[in-house]
């Protein structure tokens, strides 16, 4: 299995354990990654609120190049995805918008490259039961709450991830390293991630919601494929603390970084010190 890898910013900043987990699990478990050269920001998510043209011609670019290396494109940042999958779709759908971008560009892109997410490459392509013939560290029962957001789903008819009201890809993924997923209603619920820095009090307010479910259902942990619902349910849980006055300690992990310690992929290189709050309980059913 080999791929173009597109890493996105956020795989050089807030998110570097989105990014290092992946590599990691996609090594252990043989998927080939192979970086893009060259590539650029894909707009997400300044550039799909201002300029119709710009947030399809940044995209464009990464996918021009990984149509030079013949493979399809996977990424791991669901904003990213999210910004990709829509290209393809506004070039195929638009010819108005093909041409713009092609005068952006210099160069046509016709909307042919494949986007795919990681989450995507191990469901389908590897699949839960390969995924499970290699754990070695199985999670022995832990409650795990899988909380897909926004940017995996919506538009449906864009992304065509999973059933947008009730996904099951990570659910499918966590019974395979070991993990009791659980059934519970607020994983498709927003996040507010895109209001982290203007709006953080309506941020705050919805992911402390988010987390006041998945506890309600049992959670011991939260799971995720995004890096802005990450930041948003792990790092404001200390704001919620201040508006709140309710410390929550629900761990916020990378659905890589679940599956790398699973793996048997030491802590560290899956960036779990990185974390905001502690995954105690998680480290505590591997027993580590």
């Amino acid at each position: 299995m080999k791929y173009a890898y597109y890493p996105g910013c956020a795989s050089h900043s807030t998110a570097r354990d989105m990014h290092e987990s992946c590599l990691a699990v996609a090594k252990a478990l043989g998927i080939d990654l192979q970086e893009i050269k060259g590539w650029t920001c894909c707009g997400a998510s300044a550039a799909h609120q201002t300029d119709r043209i710009l947030a399809a011609a940044l995209p464009a670019a990464n996918l021009l190049l990984a149509k030079e290396m013949n493979l399809d494109m996977v990424v791991n940042c669901a904003a990213c995805y999210s910004r990709s999958k829509n290209t393809n779709y506004d070039v195929v759908n638009s010819p108005a918008v093909r041409k713009k971008v092609k005068n952006a560009l210099g160069q046509d892109y016709d909307g042919s490259v494949a986007v795919r997410h990681f989450v995507e490459v191990l469901s389908h392509d590897l699949g839960p039961a390969k995924l499970k013939k290699a754990v070695k560290q199985p999670l022995n029962g832990l409650k795990v709450a899988s909380y897909y957001g926004c940017y995996l789903l919506r538009p449906p008819e864009v992304t065509g991830f999973d059933n947008p009201e009730n996904p099951t890809l990570l659910e499918n993924l966590v019974e395979a390293i070991g993990g009791e997923a659980l059934e519970w209603p607020g994983k498709v619920e927003c996040c507010g991630g895109a209001l982290n820095l203007t709006r953080t009090d309506i941020t705050v307010a919805r992911s402390a919601a988010i987390i006041e479910i998945a506890k309600a259902a049992g959670a011991e942990c939260i799971v995720t494929a995004c890096p802005m619902c990450q930041t948003s349910l792990d790092l404001r849980q200390l704001d919620m603390v201040k508006t709140t006055g309710k410390t929550y300690n629900m761990p916020v992990l990378y659905i890589t970084q679940l599956i790398g310690l699973s793996l048997g992929i030491p802590p560290k290189e899956l960036g779990i010190n990185r974390l905001m709050v502690p995954p105690k309980a998680v480290l505590q059913a591997l027993n580590l």
